[in-house]
């Protein structure tokens, strides 16, 4: 019995698919471009870093607002003794404090306008007049802010007597449904972010590639050898491996910043602050990855389709700039999952494929219930399939101008060179 050894020897498309990918794994990964894609972000991270450490130093240089209070020094005294009692019982967060301007000391009368003006910014009011006839002037932003502080001052400094509080029992909780509700939907759109700043900054790896290779004839030979749709395939997967390495590389750089001790930037501060997420931060992060994989996979198959369609760096520029901005109008439609009494926004979200990682990132991080969830991945590998379906069809009559299915003529006459080069050497 005789065996066909070009049939025998025929590999499957899921087989060429791997072995396209592993090839364009490997090349990738060990490239010098690779390593500085991966520095990439290191110097954002560094200007993030320092203008919230100069933030930070502004904010504790910065002198405190007060209001200037010139009145008689009897009815600022009554109201300074005031201020100590309402300081006493309310702390100091929201008490404007005073900068008295005597006249018994030789001050002058002040001019509210001009020290509000004060180009120092010391003075947010200023308190002049009487106990029985007080004036405040400022801003509107200070007025609404203080106002009532005020009245409270000057209400206790007319009264001599001493105000008594009565006692209050406290009873103490950890947390409540509200606070849970909220930080939970705080950590939704964190990770909703963070997920689409991914997307963003790797999708465009598929686009560099593809226009390389087409530029030195490498895709015509791949075409010759296996199934448009394979290599197609085969390329999608290998830069979603790339992606996860890119990902795995800065996600291990930030918990070496968090193990270090450091705070670099208010990371570890926030990354501490984050509540649990609803599914709990272990099966959060494997949806995380599974989400992103699914939208990298939908946006991927896109921008090779894309890639297909131009020849030139200047074209996929231009070809790529819609779906740019189509990634940003997604996340920004996905972000409506946030907003209670939504529901019917948050169903077009979910099953809209391309916004549907994203809405079930944010599901994960605020609800329980796992069968949505799952059920919602099942969706999205469907839509995966039917876009890889679409992409590699395109990419098919775009790149090798067939129009139709695999040509076997082709990969013979590859294959029939390929032997005649090797009789002859």
């Amino acid at each position: 019995m005789s065996i066909d050894m070009s049939e025998k020897s025929r590999l499957s498309n899921l087989q060429a698919a791997l072995v396209v990918a592993r090839r364009d794994f490997v090349a990738i990964l060990f490239s010098r471009s690779f390593l500085f894609f991966l520095l990439g972000p290191l110097f954002p991270a560094i200007v993030f870093g320092m203008s919230g450490g100069l933030a930070a130093s502004n904010s504790k240089s910065a002198p405190d607002v007060r209001i200037a209070l010139q009145m008689p020094s009897e009815d600022m005294a009554a109201i300074l003794d005031a201020h100590t009692r309402i300081e006493n019982e309310l702390g100091r967060g929201p008490i404007p404090h005073f900068y008295l301007f005597d006249p018994a000391e030789g001050h002058a009368p002040i001019d509210p306008d001009v020290l509000i003006a004060d180009k120092r910014g010391i003075y947010g009011a200023v308190l002049t007049g009487t106990l029985e006839d007080p004036v405040l002037t400022g801003t509107g932003d200070r007025l609404r802010q203080w106002s009532g502080h005020i009245s409270m001052h000057l209400a206790l400094a007319r009264n001599n007597a001493d105000v008594s509080y009565p006692a209050l029992e406290t009873s103490l909780v950890t947390t409540s449904g509200a606070t849970i509700k909220n930080q939970r939907r705080d950590t939704a759109q964190i990770s909703m972010t963070l997920l689409f700043l991914l997307m963003m900054l790797l999708a465009g790896m598929v686009l560099s590639n593809l226009v390389e290779e087409k530029a030195n004839k490498i895709i015509e030979i791949l075409a010759a050898a296996l199934p448009m749709e394979a290599v197609f395939l085969g390329k999608l997967f290998a830069m979603l491996a790339v992606s996860l390495v890119g990902v795995g590389v800065w996600f291990a750089l930030i918990a070496i910043v968090i193990l270090s001790g450091s705070d670099f930037g208010g990371v570890k501060q926030t990354l501490i602050g984050m509540p649990d997420p609803g599914v709990g931060w272990p099966l959060f992060s494997i949806l995380f990855v599974v989400n992103f994989s699914m939208g990298y996979l939908l946006i991927g198959s896109i921008f090779l389709a894309i890639g297909a369609l131009a020849s030139t760096v200047r074209e996929v520029q231009t070809l790529s700039m819609p779906v740019t901005m189509l990634q940003l109008f997604i996340f920004f439609f996905a972000s409506f999952t946030l907003i209670d009494g939504a529901p019917m926004l948050e169903w077009l979200a979910i099953l809209f494929p391309l916004s549907s990682p994203f809405a079930m990132t944010a599901r994960a991080a605020q609800h329980e219930e796992l069968w949505p969830i799952l059920l919602a991945i099942g969706y999205q590998a469907l839509w995966v399939a039917i876009f890889i379906r679409w992409g590699s069809t395109l990419f098919r009559k775009r790149v090798m101008k067939s129009g139709g299915g695999h040509n076997p003529n082709k990969r013979r006459w590859f294959w029939q060179r390929r032997r005649a080069d090797a009789q002859a050497a």
